[in-house]
């Protein structure tokens, strides 16, 4: 079998070694939205992973759009300046050719929430709550706080708050922004009819829905003109009467018309009535939709560990990248895996060699 998996891709004026990609993965341990020494010692782990596409995790853009108290950010110089600290500790060890991105978001009506490990639910009286905010006054599920729709102003505060911190972003030195449209948080929340019910410019038809999204992809494009634009995006809600991959596919042109170069096709999390199918490779079948709808790169992703099964994928033309998550967590060599597997060159850092003949065996068991 050809191992296309570790063939190039050129993504906007990106050149990646590979079509390996670490997805977005929360860690939940910053400081303020500052990056701090578990930062460090992770994205210099997955640095030396072989995966030649990094994107850091969910990053916040101000302090009211963070998940949780541990959430990143880059809201602040202060968040700059620590994100910058962490990057250039990873990029000095990193497999060659690796490019990293930050995935700028804002969790609107699913922030203020606890860490996962204490709960995950919504902070409680004496935890340093926030109000939450929306497209509409509508809950993420039942007892969770009712957010504020969003005005006018405070979509447009919130606009120049994407683009300030992709200038943040840029003077961190990263290589790419990802935009998190997807899992339910603020861009998802005004894509989907299932949240946003406003009566105004920004809810009712797709054209109006997706108003919010395409300013924010425009002001990161014009902020950060250096760095390469992709986005994330839920491409089915799994609900009856929510977002689903017709209107994907128009958002995808428009976010390509945009300047955004990928589109990574996750889906679900924005409602708890959701029925999704999962299994290995599940939302493949949405990244072909997007790639052949929208005529956009795509990264499939979800449940998918097996070497030979990521390697199909790309082989086959169904993405055009696969990223990978929890796999990476369980595993941070991954590529090293993938590559004993499918019979292509460990390409390991000098001072790891010695372990490569171990992963061989380990890779064919």
């Amino acid at each position: 079998m050809s191992a296309h998996l570790f063939s190039p891709i050129k993504l906007g004026t990106l050149d990646f070694p590979n079509r390996i990609a670490v997805a977005p993965m929360c860690q939940y341990s910053a400081d303020d939205g500052s990056a701090t020494d578990w930062h460090i010692q992770h994205w210099m782990n997955l640095a030396l992973s072989g995966a030649g596409m990094v994107t850091l995790e969910m990053t916040d853009v101000e302090r009211r759009g963070r998940i949780s108290h541990g959430c990143l950010g880059l809201y602040s110089e202060t968040n700059a300046a620590a994100a910058k600290r962490a990057l250039d500790a990873a990029k000095r060890v990193a497999a060659p050719g690796t490019k990293f991105g930050t995935q700028l978001a804002h969790a609107g009506r699913k922030a203020s929430c606890q860490r996962p490990w204490e709960g995950g639910q919504p902070l409680k009286a004496g935890e340093d709550a926030w109000t939450v905010v929306s497209a509409s006054a509508i809950p993420f599920v039942v007892g969770h706080p009712i957010p504020q729709a969003l005005d006018k102003a405070g979509i447009e505060a919130l606009i120049e708050k994407f683009g300030n911190a992709a200038e943040r972003a840029a003077q961190a030195g990263f290589d790419f922004i990802e935009l998190h449209s997807a899992h339910g948080y603020l861009l998802h929340q005004f894509l989907s009819p299932l949240s946003n019910q406003r009566k105004d410019q920004w809810g009712g038809s797709l054209e109006n829905r997706m108003r919010f999204p395409l300013a924010v992809a425009r002001r990161v494009r014009a902020a950060a003109p250096s760095l390469m634009l992709g986005a994330r995006l839920s491409v089915k809600d799994w609900v009856d009467g929510g977002f689903d991959v017709e209107e994907a596919i128009k958002v995808a042109k428009a976010y390509k018309e945009a300047g955004a170069s990928y589109i990574c096709c996750s889906s679900g999390g924005n409602s708890p009535l959701q029925q999704v199918p999962t299994g290995a490779g599940y939302q493949v079948h949405l990244a072909t939709a997007i790639k052949e709808g929208a005529n956009i790169a795509t990264r499939a992703v979800g449940m998918i560990d097996d070497p030979l099964h990521a390697n199909e994928i790309v082989t086959t033309g169904q993405a055009d990248m696969v990223a990978l998550a929890r796999a990476f967590l369980a595993d941070p060599r991954w590529p090293w895996r993938a590559a004993g597997r499918l019979g292509h060159d460990i390409l390991a850092a000098p001072q790891l060699m010695r372990a490569v003949h171990l992963m061989k065996q380990w890779a064919v068991k």
